[in-house]
């Protein structure tokens, strides 16, 4: 169900917020001391005192949602929103009346914030990988505009504004990740492969040559279909939960156009928290949201 009841009052997302980030226990964000006192309060916020370094913080501070002129339910529906329904940031401009510029630099504070996810793999994994264009958007120019023609096909690298976009799913655990890439290169395969529980980890991939090392090296058993030669299936073999997954990744970036080749990474962290909160109920979802940044 959607948590209307926290969009509509500024005290309810107070409330949450302060719940959500003294979970355990409140400190003082600037010195890290427990020795904290309530010291009168901030608009609808709880302020507190710090015996440690005298110095006064509300719920707010240190925060993604700090300094803002913006009420905190509107940035509330605007992560909600934008991370459960994929919701464009002109579209956001539109639904809570704050500026395009305030919402972006919003947003994007929000998504410096989530952690990179931590790779562990049961096994067996598949592997493959997809390529997104994004160029320099955003930054001033110090070469010659990219041609907008024909582009070559097949597969490129950060330097062609062609980036690979890894995609790894783990059978014994379910998760899925995606990593974006400045190259397809064996070093970096390796790199995503090395904390794994198995000694001698199963790994599916494509007839993609980069891969072709891992059969050489006795902690990873490789198994491979050929596309090339018209093979996607063979038993357990094949990488079509990657390919599955690759498609809804490219419908997660399709609103946001333009997207820079630097920013890729925090869009598809975003994407990745989205598959966390698919299932849950809406209020479970939003708390799930805030509790990654807070």
């Amino acid at each position: 169900m959607f948590p209307i009841k926290t969009f509509v009052s500024e005290r309810r997302a107070a409330n949450l917020l302060a719940q959500i980030r003294w979970r355990d226990g409140v400190y003082c964000p600037r010195c890290r001391g427990e020795s904290v006192i309530r010291y009168g309060s901030y608009r609808v916020f709880q302020r507190y005192l710090c015996k440690d370094c005298d110095r006064t913080f509300n719920d707010q501070t240190g925060t993604v949602f700090e300094h803002s002129a913006v009420a905190l339910r509107k940035w509330f529906l605007a992560v909600y929103t934008y991370i459960r329904f994929n919701t464009s940031l002109r579209q956001l401009d539109v639904e809570i009346d704050v500026s395009y510029k305030t919402i972006y630099r919003r947003v994007q504070r929000f998504l410096r914030a989530l952690d990179a996810p931590r790779l562990q793999f049961e096994g067996p994994i598949e592997i493959d990988e997809f390529y997104v264009k994004a160029g320099l958007k955003g930054r001033e120019r110090d070469q010659p505009s990219r041609s907008r023609g024909l582009s070559t096909r097949g597969r490129g690298t950060y330097a062609e504004d062609k980036l690979p976009v890894f995609v790894l799913a783990d059978r014994g655990s379910g998760e899925r990740y995606v990593i974006p890439a400045k190259a397809a290169m064996e070093s970096k395969i390796r790199l995503l492969l090395a904390d794994r529980q198995q000694e001698s980890l199963t790994v599916y991939t494509d007839g993609f040559r980069a891969y072709e090392p891992l059969e050489e090296d006795d902690a990873f058993t490789r198994e491979y279909v050929v596309h090339g030669d018209g093979e996607y299936v063979d038993g357990d073999v094949h990488v079509n939960t990657c390919e599955s997954h690759a498609s809804l990744a490219r419908r997660w970036l399709s609103p946001h156009r333009g997207v820079s080749k630097d920013k890729l990474t925090p869009y598809f962290r975003a994407f990745q928290l989205r598959r966390e909160v698919f299932r849950k109920p809406g209020g479970e979802a939003l708390k799930t949201i805030l509790k990654t940044v807070l």
